[in-house]
């Protein structure tokens, strides 16, 4: 089992200390640092390892949207907050769950599980596969399955040859996890080039005969991966 490095940032002690608990009990979680000052947890960043962030989301030097901008993709990241209308704001970004305060140590394992499985599979070379959960479940998908992503609201669709997974996740996050093959070709869809039966100038048609526009932003990297 592999273990994650975890830091908690948080403006309050109260929350870091309940957060700290949480971690200590789960095997598979070690703690490596806590800051209720984010500039103090951006400077440890700088100079240690880590792998999973628990990042409140308003703190008065830095909030957790900024911290996510300046750190970047590179770590994953868990949110907290006691304002639900901030969920939304934040899976614009590469992050792995959303929990709302206060936080129940049962909410607290379910999404450290949802970080293992971020974790353990995609983070395989050569994976031909991730896990996504969908209408309560987990699911195996294989990549050679999926035709299509799309992003609806806060929501991705992954459309498979025979059925289709609505999953609470963005475009930007799957598209770090999938092969080579696919290509992020318009703002809210990702192709499987495989699948691909012809590229027109504003659309390309899948094996299935769907019809996915190209974004005039997306059409040079788009054909730079065909040629």
């Amino acid at each position: 089992m592999r273990t994650i490095k975890c830091i908690i940032v948080d403006d309050e002690p109260l929350a870091i200390s309940l957060l700290e608990n949480y971690v200590r009990k789960i095997p598979f979680l070690e703690l490596v640092f806590s800051a209720e000052n984010p500039i103090l947890a951006l400077e440890y960043i700088q100079n240690n390892d880590a792998d999973l962030i628990f990042l409140d989301i308003q703190m008065p030097e830095i909030s957790g949207i900024n911290f996510m901008k300046i750190v970047g993709d590179k770590k994953k990241y868990i949110l907290t907050t006691a304002y639900s209308e901030y969920a939304l704001e934040g899976y614009e970004h590469n992050i792995i769950d959303y929990l709302l305060k206060p936080v129940s140590f049962d909410r607290f394992h379910k999404s450290a599980i949802k970080a293992q499985e971020r974790f353990t599979f995609p983070d395989h070379s050569g994976e031909s596969y991730f896990f996504v959960k969908s209408s309560g479940q987990q699911h195996r998908i294989n990549f050679s399955d999926i035709l299509y992503i799309e992003s609806i609201k806060d929501y991705v669709n992954i459309k498979t040859l025979n059925e289709e997974f609505i999953v609470l996740d963005t475009l930007k996050s799957l598209e770090n996890q999938l092969s080579e093959r696919f290509v992020r070709v318009h703002k809210s869809f990702i192709v499987n080039l495989d699948k691909t039966k012809n590229i027109g100038i504003k659309r390309i048609v899948l094996l299935s005969e769907q019809e996915i526009p190209i974004g005039e932003s997306y059409r040079s990297h788009l054909l730079s991966k065909i040629k």
